[in-house]
């Protein structure tokens, strides 16, 4: 078993990813556009210039930040009631806690939705470090917030399980040397990611069994 588990948020532990996609959604059907499959995939896990890329490239649009924080502000209404927990969650937190595992939040979304998500769903007190894409100079695919992740975790990033929903991801999991898991929400495994080095779980469940059993 590794020492340190970094958890990506939006997708993974909590439902929000749907959150967020049926709010772009609702933009583009304003603006009339017709947003294809591949924009989910695209998008997620992005922060920065490549999330503004991203949104340039299929809204058309000069103000992707606009839309953007449009976005971020209606699901932080819709989160600061009921935050939809992923199934698994709490059972893997607790086994971690359980057997002394450290663990980190590092998520793409600004710290103070990951501070009021966790605190809202509870986890909160199993965490011992929150990073947001906001505090490092890439977004994924680059590894750097689960190579910061793991700096304050005080551990080698190979000594690490990284958890992830997306293909930006894992690609920046298994950048970071990380043990990378993926558990599919929006975007299925691409080819990439199925040659890789990854493991791919149905579930926070599964991969907490595969744990247990040594298999990860």
């Amino acid at each position: 078993m590794k020492a340190g588990a970094i958890f990506d948020m939006d997708g993974l532990m909590f439902d929000t990813e749907r959150l967020y996609q049926e709010n772009w959604q609702k933009i583009a059907n304003e603006m009339g556009i017709v947003l294809p499959d591949q924009f989910a995939r695209e998008i997620g896990g992005t922060t920065g210039d490549m999330l503004r890329g991203i949104v340039k490239k299929y809204y058309h649009t000069d103000d992707p930040d606009g839309l953007f924080h449009t976005v971020v502000k209606n699901v932080e209404e819709m989160v600061k009631v009921h935050v939809p927990v992923k199934t698994g969650l709490y059972e893997i937190l607790e086994f971690f806690r359980a057997n002394g595992v450290k663990m980190a939040v590092a998520s793409s979304s600004y710290p103070e939705v990951i501070r009021n998500n966790i605190r809202t769903a509870n986890t909160e007190h199993y965490f011992d470090a929150v990073v947001s894409g906001s505090l490092v100079g890439r977004g994924k695919p680059f590894p750097d917030i689960f190579l910061h992740a793991a700096e304050q975790l005080n551990l080698d990033p190979k000594d690490c399980y990284v958890f992830e929903d997306s293909i930006n991801g894992v690609l920046a999991g298994l950048a970071a040397g990380c043990e990378t898991v993926m558990i599919p929400d929006y975007a299925e495994p691409n080819e990439t990611i199925c040659n890789s080095d990854a493991h791919i779980c149905t579930s926070l469940l599964e991969a907490l069994e595969q744990i247990r059993k040594g298999e990860l």
